[in-house]
């Protein structure tokens, strides 16, 4: 019996020997590993997130509804009522109506939304949100409704801030959209249709996109999949940690609706326009006066140059920033403040960021030796410089249009035949001299008063040669030249 005992006590020893030898192996780092335990050299994969609810209950407060509204005049059924001669047929020859006394009001409504940025109730939306509204309103997420005024807003880049009168807000401060990479998870958050906030996910999938939809002079998307509808204009575009990102501004579409393209605003952008809104009510940007073009294999070779880089300007404003510091047609930008170039779009922005005044450090490519310019930035002015800061096209102010040299590419796109020359008309201002006299967007100026015209600089001495009687422009409309009398004050 003893016997027995004894063995049993013995086989117990043995068993926690083995287990203390098992755990000391563990410990020390033995080649046995778990299952979970990624190869020695390579990362494990970060597992799923079961949750973005913490982020979403931090920020969605700080997302509201946005409401704007206007009112226009409804045409009346019938155009001819005030004639006394219909009223006679019709049996009104008595009739006191005052002359529109038969249009009507009516009010057009615009949903979106907005985020925001300051406790003391300044919030960023778009600028397509509330263009032209009379009222505005804001719905904040705890049910309380602000009458809101616009305090700025700016059209080329598709911002505008808005004021309620209210304090201790929650807030959603613009982060640092640079730190963004492609691939990066991120939410937005807005009022979709109406429906009430709502909240997506997706990836960014890519960066300093242009879409053309809008004005938008001075594009520098993101580009996301998170579903985005009418009515999350002005929202927020946050990453996974609850900073934003960007403000959600447009989609582009088949449909109408959601198809996994939409576009923000990146926050650095907003914050520089929003800060400028919010001191002094506008927006200023550096100017440098010329227009620039992408280099590809063929300009490489032909220029000299042995690898694809910079951008190639293709024109100097005469008299502009650029010429008085020394910038000539040909040369090639290759580096700006320190920052290489090889994006049009980047050096737009990038320039348009800059204070007038300033001064823009250029490295150049002429005749195949680097030189280094310095440039003092001139201002942006949207009504005499034209759309986009690399001002590819400029005004025809008198005739109410915006106008660039026609290239090879645009003589393409507005259908007239190679060689062709003179200006493309890229805008038509509705109200304006040229859209009475039935000028339309891809119309190509090719003389004015007989003059032929080939740069904007030509317009205005073709113009004064009128006179007192409207302008005589010779128009090439797809292949076919037709005449058109403007008058131009």
């Amino acid at each position: 019996m003893r016997s027995s005992f004894a063995i049993l006590v013995l086989v117990l020893i043995g068993a926690l020997s083995s287990c203390d030898r098992y755990k000391a192996q563990n410990v020390s780092g033995s080649s046995a590993q778990p299952a979970s335990q990624a190869p020695a050299g390579k990362i494990a994969p970060a597992g799923p997130v079961a949750s973005y609810a913490d982020t979403v209950a931090r920020v969605a407060p700080a997302v509201v509804t946005v409401h704007a509204s206007r009112r226009s005049k409804v045409p009346q059924q019938f155009p001819f009522s005030e004639d006394p001669l219909f009223r006679w047929f019709f049996g009104q020859p008595n009739s006191r109506l005052s002359p529109g006394a038969g249009q009507q009001e009516q009010i057009q409504n615009a949903l979106g939304s907005g985020v925001i940025v300051r406790p003391d109730g300044h919030i960023l939306t778009n600028y397509h949100v509330v263009d032209g509204a009379q009222d505005i309103s804001v719905d904040l997420t705890d049910r309380r409704t602000f009458k809101a005024k616009l305090v700025g807003s700016d059209a080329p880049s598709d911002l505008a801030v808005l004021k309620v009168d209210a304090s201790n807000l929650p807030v959603l401060a613009p982060g640092d959209s640079d730190k963004v990479r492609v691939g990066d998870i991120c939410l937005a958050i807005g009022n979709p249709l109406g429906l009430g906030e709502t909240v997506t996910a997706g990836i960014i999938s890519a960066k300093g996109r242009q879409t053309g939809v809008s004005d938008g002079s001075f594009q520098d998307f993101l580009q996301t999949d998170a579903p985005i509808n009418q009515g999350n204009s002005g929202g927020a575009l946050v990453d996974t940690a609850g900073e934003l990102i960007g403000i959600n501004s447009q989609i582009v579409s088949t449909t109408g609706g959601n198809i996994g393209i939409g576009f923000a605003i990146p926050s650095n952008m907003a914050k520089t326009v929003m800060n400028q809104l919010v001191t002094g009510h506008k927006v200023t940007r550096g100017h440098l006066g010329i227009a620039v073009q992408y280099i590809n294999s063929q300009l490489a070779a032909s220029l000299g140059m042995k690898e694809v880089k910079g951008v190639l300007v293709n024109r100097v404003d005469p008299g502009g920033p650029a010429d008085r510091g020394g910038l000539k047609p040909g040369d090639v930008i290759l580096n700006l403040n320190g920052t290489d170039v090889n994006d049009v779009n980047v050096l737009r922005n990038k320039v348009a960021e800059a204070a007038p005044g300033s001064d823009a450090e250029l490295t150049i490519l002429r005749n195949g030796k680097e030189q280094q310019l310095r440039v003092k930035l001139g201002q942006f002015e949207p009504e005499t410089n034209g759309a986009g800061a690399g001002n590819s096209g400029g005004p025809a102010k008198p005739l109410g249009v915006t106008v660039a040299p026609l290239t090879p590419s645009l003589a393409s796109q507005a259908g007239v035949p190679s060689g062709t020359q003179g200006l493309v008309v890229e805008n038509v201002d509705p109200s304006g001299a040229a859209a009475q006299a039935g000028v339309r967007t891809g119309d190509v100026i090719q003389q004015i008063n007989q003059q032929p015209v080939r740069s904007v600089t030509d317009v205005e001495p073709a113009l004064r040669k009128s006179g007192d009687r409207p302008a005589l422009l010779l128009l090439n409309r797809k292949g076919q030249t037709l005449f058109v009398a403007v008058p131009v004050r």
